[in-house]
């Protein structure tokens, strides 16, 4: 609880707002503000909604629900959450962490020989970033075809029909980014 009144003071200072001047548009006295701000009380949910709304932010960003990111940013090598090896051999992996308000899920994406994707992050909606790290694909998007080797960028919109071959001989590692807002 010490950290929601250390928010509350900080997004207070932030937006130049007196402890007076808060307490009276929150309706309750500023002794009562103090004692939250210094974990020395606890404020009813009503209590902190208002106070939320009075420093035009939400109860969440008051008790903190967007800062996991912010305190595990990095994953690690040898942290990459394995997803699932598709039917055709394709590897998914997760490379980054949990998060309800994440605004983008980035996958690293290992074509072994011969393997494919198809429409495999349907359920995501949103555009897709793709980067080719290694190897080359046949990337049919929307009824054409394009060969995509190291170094190459695709950006389209998820719902649009895709197919990922990889013909080459060897594997091929690609980087996918889907931010998670409809586009």
């Amino acid at each position: 609880m010490k950290r929601i009144g250390e928010r509350i003071r900080r997004k207070r200072d932030v937006l130049n707002m007196q402890l007076n001047e808060l307490a009276l548009k929150v309706g309750i006295s500023a002794s009562a503000l103090s004692q939250i701000e210094k974990a020395k009380a606890f404020p009813s949910i009503f209590t902190l909604k208002a106070i939320a709304e009075s420093l035009n932010t939400t109860v969440g960003e008051l008790i903190g629900e967007n800062e996991s990111l912010s305190k595990n940013p990095v994953v690690r090598k040898n942290e990459m959450k394995f997803v699932e090896i598709t039917s055709t051999g394709t590897e998914v992996f997760l490379l980054s962490h949990h998060d309800v308000n994440k605004q983008m899920d980035t996958y690293f994406v290992r074509f072994t020989k011969k393997s494919s994707l198809n429409n495999y992050f349907e359920s995501h909606s949103g555009q897709v970033f793709c980067y080719v790290v290694a190897g080359s694909v046949n990337f049919e998007l929307d009824d054409k075809e394009y060969v995509l080797s190291a170094g190459d960028t695709i950006y389209f919109n998820n719902k649009t029909p895709y197919l990922i071959h990889n013909v080459a001989d060897s594997h091929c590692e690609m980087l996918w980014v889907i931010n998670n807002h409809a586009g």
